[in-house]
């Protein structure tokens, strides 16, 4: 084990930055895939829609820190978690497209937990398989 100095402590909050603006800048990207604002119906004690989003940035989380844990590179943490991204970005579209007597996005905004909840575990099952992929 290392020792916490103040450099790794600098390149810690340097890679929780990175992190955390790609979850942001991920986050801002679903809600403009869904035909609902996630924060609103959040707000209005949306479960299903409160599982479903959680479960995108434990997702994201995941794919970053595998990513940050075998990866030196600033550049390959980046592209390793944007195309974690895209991948569960892509995940949740199919799940809609290959569901079509199901309509996920309806769904999940009329407050259907058990969708909810499967959209939550969908994007951390995603998230392991590709966190796992990234680092071969």
């Amino acid at each position: 084990m290392g020792t916490i100095t103040f450099a790794v402590m600098l390149e810690s909050f340097g890679l929780y930055s990175m992190a955390g603006l790609m979850i942001v800048v991920g986050l801002a990207i679903f809600e403009v895939t869904t035909p609902y604002s996630n924060w609103r119906e959040i707000q209005k004690g949306n479960i299903a829609v409160a599982l479903a989003t959680g479960g995108k940035i434990v997702g994201l989380a995941n794919i970053f820190r595998v990513v940050e844990n075998h990866h030196d590179s600033t550049i390959d943490i980046f592209v390793g978690g944007a195309f974690g991204f895209i991948l569960l970005l892509a995940t949740y579209w199919l799940f809609e497209f290959l569901t079509p007597t199901l309509k996920v996005n309806d769904e999940i905004q009329q407050g259907n937990i058990a969708v909810g909840l499967l959209a939550f575990l969908l994007s951390i099952g995603v998230s392991l398989v590709v966190g796992a992929a990234l680092v071969r």
